[in-house]
């Protein structure tokens, strides 16, 4: 009786592949797992940035403050986070000595500490206010690629303001944006919803134009079926039967994530193609070609995404690495760093946070006492031993 029914299961197998649409079957989803690997490279992309948001928050604050200080009776109250301590912001600044210095001055009749920049520190945030301003059509294109991405060219504030940072976009981007480039952008409150969005006035099709396609199109490439480039972590294997699957994927239609998608069946191949296509396009528009998993949650709906679209992150591993630095999950493209630790083409922005996060390195106290522990672990074991002998 088994071996009846298997043989008719396989009858009908071979029935199926004679369809005419058998073609459109192979594309359905095919369920490959591929094993995270550790690289040690793209984790530290991701480490060397601990706390720099933080630091760069306090830098803004205190650099815009007219006084040319800022009182600490005046820092936010809400406690910042140094690893396992939680500070307040005039103990969490104090540690980072080559950026803030403190003085004490007479504030509303009574001594009060006050906080200031470093002269270094003043000197590299006005050359990155400089940098900000000769960057600003480039950013404001971003800015409209990233909207255009989208399904009615508009996003929740608060969902931009999740990728602001890793987009390079001022902290007070949309007073900034909308006062220069009125013609570009609004705010607009729909009517089933209680959040402000910010909508792009109008579709450019000269920005509609994905970075897989312009460096396809260099490389004199002008067909439909485009190949992501693809890079494992050094001693990566892969099983030959997940080797065939990828390479049959790559040769898939190539769909535009500036493309209307609906279309495509969210069960294929093709979609998933699409999809991976959609985040690459994304993380090439952040300023590290990276971000965190959960800036990416409340996008499914505006990127026309299908459920569990984070799934493509696990499934292609030679296109993201998934870091698991700083306690959170952060998604990097891999090509954008060639299999290094530096990226193969630097936006000037990120030279200037590189220059922060080593002024944070500087003089950091913690780093003082780890080597003084040591030293004195050193004196201590040898006198124990002095004694035994």
């Amino acid at each position: 009786m088994v071996w009846s029914i298997a043989r008719t299961r396989r009858l009908l197998r071979r029935r199926l592949y004679r369809l005419p649409f058998a073609a459109d079957q192979r594309a359905t989803l095919v369920n490959v797992k591929l094993k995270w690997a550790k690289d040690r490279a793209l984790d530290s992309v991701v480490a060397r940035e601990r706390h720099l948001r933080q630091v760069h928050r306090l830098i803004e604050l205190i650099s815009t403050d007219p006084r040319g200080g800022v009182p600490i009776q005046e820092l936010r109250i809400r406690p910042l986070h140094l690893g396992n301590l939680r500070l307040l912001p005039s103990d969490f600044l104090l540690r980072f000595p080559a950026l803030f210095r403190r003085s004490s001055e007479l504030s509303s009749g009574r001594s009060s500490p006050w906080v200031y920049l470093t002269d270094d520190a003043f000197q590299l945030r006005e050359l990155e206010l400089s940098v900000l301003r000769d960057n600003g059509p480039e950013l404001v294109d971003r800015l409209r690629r990233l909207l255009m991405l989208t399904a009615h060219l508009s996003l929740p504030l608060q969902t931009v303001e999740q990728l602001s940072w890793d987009m390079g976009l001022p902290s007070d981007y949309h007073k900034k944006i909308l006062q220069c480039y009125p013609h570009l952008f609004g705010l607009v409150r729909p009517d089933d919803d209680e959040r402000v969005w910010l909508k792009l006035s109008a579709w450019d099709p000269l920005l509609a134009v994905s970075e897989l396609q312009r460096s396809s199109s260099a490389g004199g490439f002008n067909g439909d079926s485009l190949s992501f480039p693809v890079r494992f972590t050094r001693g990566f294997g892969l099983r030959r039967k997940c080797m065939m699957w990828l390479q049959e994927w790559q040769t898939l239609p190539y769909t535009s994530p500036y493309a209307d998608p609906s279309d495509l069946d969210p069960r294929t191949d093709v979609s998933e193609k699409r999809i991976v296509g959609v985040f690459h396009e994304l993380l090439h528009l952040t300023l590290g070609k990276k971000t965190e998993r959960s800036n990416l949650s409340n996008l499914r709906k505006p990127l026309r995404l299908p459920y569990k679209f984070t799934k493509v992150f696990e499934r292609h591993p030679g296109i993201f690495y998934l870091s698991q630095k700083l306690g959170v999950q952060t998604v990097v493209l891999r090509e954008a760093y060639g299999g290094g630790r530096e990226l193969l083409r630097k936006h000037p922005l990120v030279s200037i946070r590189d220059r922060y996060a080593a002024m944070m390195n500087a003089g950091r106290p913690e780093i003082c006492r780890r080597h003084l522990i040591s030293e004195e672990s050193e004196v201590v074991s040898s006198e124990v031993c002095y004694k035994n002998e």
